[in-house]
């Protein structure tokens, strides 16, 4: 049964917000806290009461954001800690609320405690064991951006662990003094008022050496519950980007007997359409299907809150690897989302995702930003012409989902005034959210009704769900169930050919991307539909 914390948390829609790329108030390139603040009366009326905002704190930038410098600032370009508090009391004002983004694992190498701890070894150094440091390497790792794990520091003439960039040390929580830093440090944004926080590569704060991982280590539940499972921190909501795969290490991380987590990102699905992060493959939306079938199957009868996403900063966009986002892009978008949004937990929207944002192409490596990007760019040209270099990197860079948001189609998509930090969308010209407002097919309308759904209908929040398409069938069908009279939710999602699809149910139609009244009947590439069915 869920707790009535997690039952208030069920009707949370969250807004993931990219500062960098969001809205410039300044005319500077760089999207800011200010701008955010303006926006908020356009997420409410998208039906958004959550806002996730990613990493605003002091910065050198090295990997934006993600490599924090000082997590009581805020990063210059970005506002100032009044801003912050400002935004805060905007939204809760407006009766939303606030999710940070948490980056426990590694700091700047340029932060205080690392430029303390590299200083020396020696045992009056109240720094000195706040990083991983050994005189040679101790293992094999590789850095998730390319080259090997441990760096040598001429300064203190040892190698720290670096898991990211060279610039990224990882934190070592076997330190006590550490924990208890990370303590203060999420005790003084709750003081500001900040409702929850989402944890960056959360599962790696706790190393496994003796099996070979920097992750999942033998503490990790330990350093976990000493962050999230105190009197002051219970009532946050939190989510951790973890790889977790396993249902029973989901369920230690976030069973609500635990005291840690309230819910972790499920990623599976992640590698729809690609067989690496920059190889596409062909694919179909039976696989997302399978896939979110499987998970909320695997969450039946448990205490767990699932999360509902497609699209993140982390990944190029859904509907460019999943749907068709050219001449059926409208379809797609819709269908996709009606395919996920009315299952049972959490819905994270990435900015710009919800008017049908796609990906990018650009011929030049000089316009990407992304440090994972352009260090696969090097080692791709090893093995690989330039052409066919490029044509990986624009498919899979971080970059896609980081240009910033077309308001318009005018001068830099309504962004700035000002020269963007990195050049917008190749398509803000076609896609925008202007443009798709005063569009027939408005992916934005759609979203906002089917958010809408969300709020009525008792049956779609905390209702159970009843899958009507089978394995074989090119479609999508599942029914919520509610708790009470409210009514039963049918969503229909049809894949990328005509079918015809026939279910035993009657109901009206609330909702349909190409005008769909009656359930049975053939329906179209991509269409989708949702409808209150009568008892």
């Amino acid at each position: 049964m869920y707790s009535e914390k997690q039952k208030a948390m069920l009707k949370w829609v969250v807004y993931q917000i990219y500062p960098r790329s969001f809205s410039d108030s300044n005319g500077d390139g760089i999207g800011d806290i200010p701008g955010i603040i303006s926006k908020i009366d356009y997420l409410r009326e998208l039906g958004v009461n959550a806002v996730w905002l990613c990493p605003c704190y002091k910065s050198p930038n090295d990997d934006n954001g993600y490599d924090v410098s000082d997590y009581r600032e805020i990063m210059e370009e970005f506002g100032t800690l009044e801003d912050a508090k400002e935004l805060i009391s905007a939204l809760h004002l407006r009766g939303m609320k606030l999710i940070m983004d948490l980056v426990p694992n590694h700091t700047s190498s340029s932060h205080r405690w690392f430029l303390e701890s590299r200083k020396s070894a020696a045992p009056d150094n109240p720094y000195r064991d706040y990083y991983y440091w050994a005189d040679e390497p101790l293992n094999d790792w590789r850095a998730c951006f390319g080259g090997s794990a441990w760096e040598y520091d001429p300064v203190r003439k040892q190698y720290y662990l670096h898991s990211y960039a060279v610039s990224q040390p990882d934190l070592n929580w076997n330190n006590p003094s550490v924990v208890k830093e990370m303590q203060d440090v999420v005790d003084f944004w709750v003081d500001l008022g900040v409702d929850g926080f989402r944890i960056d590569v959360i599962d790696q704060i706790s190393k496994d050496f003796e099996n070979g991982r920097n992750c999942f280590g033998p503490r990790l539940h330990e350093f976990i519950h000493a962050l999230f499972g105190r009197e002051k921190t219970a009532h946050l909501f939190t989510v951790g980007e973890c790889w977790a795969n396993d249902i029973d290490e989901i369920e230690r991380h976030a069973g609500q007997d635990r005291g840690e987590l309230t819910t972790l990102f499920q990623f599976d699905h992640m590698e729809c359409g690609r067989s690496d992060k920059f190889t596409p493959k062909p694919d179909s939306l039976r696989s997302l299907r399978d896939i979110l079938v499987r998970w909320s199957s695997l969450m039946t009868g448990r205490d767990l809150i699932q999360t509902l996403f497609t699209d993140n900063h982390d990944q190029n966009r859904f509907i460019s690897r999943m749907g068709n986002d050219a001449e059926l892009r409208y379809e797609s978008a819709t269908c996709i989302a009606a395919m996920v949004y009315g299952l049972k937990g959490v819905p994270f929207i990435y900015q710009g995702q919800e008017y049908g944002s796609a990906g990018s192409h650009y011929d030049r490596i000089g316009d990407f930003r992304d440090i994972e990007s352009l260090n696969m760019f090097e080692e791709l040209k090893s093995e690989m012409p330039e052409g066919p270099a490029m044509e990986k990197i624009n498919f899979g860079s971080r970059d896609n989902a980081r240009r910033p948001m077309a308001w318009n189609g005018g001068k830099n998509g309504g962004f700035t005034e000002g020269t963007p930090w990195i050049p917008v969308s190749s398509r803000w010209k076609e896609i925008n959210l202007l443009s798709d407002l005063q569009s027939e097919k408005s992916v934005w309308r759609f979203y906002r009704e089917l958010l809408a759904i969300r709020r009525k209908y008792d049956a779609v929040t905390e209702g159970e769900t009843v899958f009507l398409s089978s394995d074989a069938d090119p479609f999508f069908a599942y029914l919520r169930t509610g708790p009470d009279d409210s009514g039963r939710i049918l969503y229909v999602c049809n894949f990328e050919s005509e079918s015809e699809i026939r279910l035993p149910l009657e109901g009206k139609a609330l909702l349909s991307n190409c005008g769909r009244k009656r359930v049975s009947g053939t329906y179209r590439p991509y269409e989708t539909a949702v409808f209150l069915i009568k008892r």
